[in-house]
């Protein structure tokens, strides 16, 4: 496989598998990365993107199969590839005793900054991501979303052409998150290619121009947001019932009408399903509901989700977490 720093193609992998053991973590995965986009990875817990995002940042090695980042293979040149990314785990990796700006200076330093240049950058990222305020405090004292903040930053201490986020926004209250979200997006603009694991259907939804979906250590659909909500056809048709006994006979009467299969949701008492003529179905479905004595909350149309792709292609929803692969997000 042959690539060039100029290939449109900042992240570029074929076949790449992974093994922990008895547990095959990768199984032969595939992904064409185009520069200056947010592309999104997109799985449940255990599906293989945190093993995806170690190989591609030179932490772990494939057991076989081929990447480029940037145009250099990630298993012949590790340091190269090293100087030309960024990343951003999980969970921050500040130092804690260090204060904001200290830490910005340490990782401008082992970025290979003169002390001078890595002073002047610290400051500016410090502005850049709302810290210059707490620039001087032990960043052991930061809220979850300024310590995100901060590790984001470190990892542009040395101004990455590439930047790989695994789960940025985990744990992150929603206000932190949209701020992570506006953060993720400025950086693109300013031609920053960032390949973003997440669980989350609304971030990927919200920020990804391009999606792979990955389930098992595969990747099984890719496409823009448009695209793979295509896949699902149609509107989609929604009955919110008021009481989960009723939730069998709703289903019954979606299904009548649903072009695909018909997803129940019995924790918030929904049913859903796909269909072709949007407005006759739900007159249909509407007067059924009514006719059987059925209670409801809501009877209507929407346009497909990522989380309806996401139920289409696999069959169980994205916050599941079984399967073969479900080890491998901790892996070492």
């Amino acid at each position: 496989m042959n690539s060039r720093p100029d290939s449109p193609l900042a992240v570029r992998a074929e076949g790449v598998r992974k093994a922990f053991g008895k547990t095959e973590a990768l199984r032969g995965v595939d992904l064409s990365v185009p520069r200056g986009m947010v592309y999104g990875l997109l799985g449940p817990n255990g599906a293989g993107k945190s093993t995806v995002v170690r190989i591609l940042a030179t932490l772990i090695r494939a057991d076989s199969g081929t990447a480029l980042v940037d145009g250099v293979d990630v298993a012949r040149s590790p340091a190269t590839v090293r100087s030309r990314i960024g990343l951003a785990g999980q969970y921050a990796a500040v130092d804690e005793y260090l204060t904001g700006r200290e830490n910005l200076e340490m990782f401008g330093r082992l970025s290979g900054l003169r002390k001078a240049d890595a002073r002047t950058r610290a400051a500016e990222l410090l502005e850049r991501f709302d810290l210059t305020e707490a620039a001087d405090r032990p960043s052991k004292g930061y809220s979850g979303g300024m310590r995100r903040r901060l590790d984001l930053a470190a990892s542009l201490a040395a101004r990455p052409p590439i930047l790989f986020l695994d789960e940025p926004t985990t744990g992150l209250d929603p206000r932190s998150r949209l701020t992570m979200w506006s953060v993720i997006q400025d950086l693109v603009d300013d031609g920053t290619t960032v390949l973003l694991t997440t669980q989350y259907l609304e971030e990927a939804d919200r920020l990804a121009q391009r999606i792979a979906v990955i389930d098992r250590g595969v990747v099984i659909a890719e496409g823009t947001p448009a695209e793979l909500k295509a896949r699902v056809g149609g509107e989609g048709l929604e009955v919110a019932v008021v009481d989960s006994a009723d939730l069998e006979r709703a289903r019954s009467i979606v299904a009548g009408v649903a072009t695909d299969e018909v997803f129940v949701d019995p924790e918030r008492r929904r049913v859903r399903a796909a269909v072709a003529n949007g407005p006759r179905a739900l007159a249909d479905v509407a007067g059924e509901i009514a006719a059987a004595g059925i209670g409801t909350e809501d009877v209507g149309l929407h346009r497909p989700t990522l989380d309806e792709v996401f139920l289409a292609l696999t069959g169980r929803p994205a916050d599941d977490d079984d399967g073969p692969g479900a080890t491998d997000e901790g892996a070492p």
